[in-house]
């Protein structure tokens, strides 16, 4: 991983701050935590944190010259995606990538959720939502898809806005939790590292097919176009997994 340019240097380093110094201006604490989870989530996705490797948090913070805050809070972030783990008296550990069997638990989990999401926002849709979900099929189509992740972030990114937008829309603050709850979903994407998306056509033409179905205002299509969504990412994620 490559260390921070000078320009982001940090001169102070006390957690107990809401924010630190960079080159004389002050830089909040959000905007660090931010900086230093994209740059391990790059790290991890394209493979130069193997999984078992260990992530030491004074040791990134010295590398990325932040105070160790801005790391942990990036990491229990990246603990929630199931990217990394937490050992105990050991620290954090890089994950192991998904294996078929913990991508066909990941599915099962999608398949009993977001095609309920799917039917609860067609039912509550408004057009500024309609417009949103476009926004972000728009911006998955446009997207890059190359092998490295800085090339394919912003792929990942409409893909995962255009689900949230979804749970967000239920209105029910329980099915937007259990959607977030399902951070593990990035896992499917390490297998990109290296050959960027490999199905980008299917997945971009079911995503146009649940979007067309809640431009008709029926939550029964919505809700079949969402599974059947889920369940083709499904066998294709397993496919491609490594063996248990």
């Amino acid at each position: 991983m490559q260390k921070a340019s000078s320009g982001t240097r940090v001169s102070s380093r006390h957690d107990d701050q809401t924010s630190d110094r960079r080159g004389g201006r002050t830089v909040n604490r959000q905007v660090l935590a931010d900086h230093v989870y994209e740059e391990l989530l790059t790290a991890l996705m394209d493979g130069r944190l193997e999984p078992g490797a260990a992530v030491s948090i004074d040791g990134t913070a010295r590398e990325l010259d932040v105070s160790p805050t801005p790391v942990r809070e990036a990491l229990a972030r990246l603990e929630h995606t199931g990217m990394v783990r937490r050992v105990a008296l050991k620290g954090y550990r890089v994950a192991p990538v998904f294996t078929r069997e913990d991508f066909a638990e990941l599915m099962e989990a999608r398949l009993a959720i977001e095609p309920v999401n799917a039917r609860l926002a067609c039912a509550r849709l408004t057009p500024e939502r309609l417009a949103e979900l476009e926004q972000a099929v728009s911006d998955l189509k446009s997207a890059p898809r190359g092998p490295s992740f800085a090339e394919y972030k912003d792929y990942l990114e409409a893909d995962e806005r255009f689900h949230q937008l979804i749970a967000q829309q239920t209105g029910n603050q329980f099915m937007v939790a259990a959607y977030a709850a399902l951070g593990g979903q990035v896992q499917r994407f390490r297998l990109f590292g290296g050959v960027g998306i490999t199905d980008a056509e299917y997945a971009i033409a079911e995503h146009q097919s649940v979007l067309d179905a809640f431009s008709t205002g029926d939550p029964d299509k919505a809700e079949a176009a969402m599974e059947d969504h889920v369940q083709k990412v499904r066998a294709r994620a397993i496919a491609d997994a490594p063996a248990d």
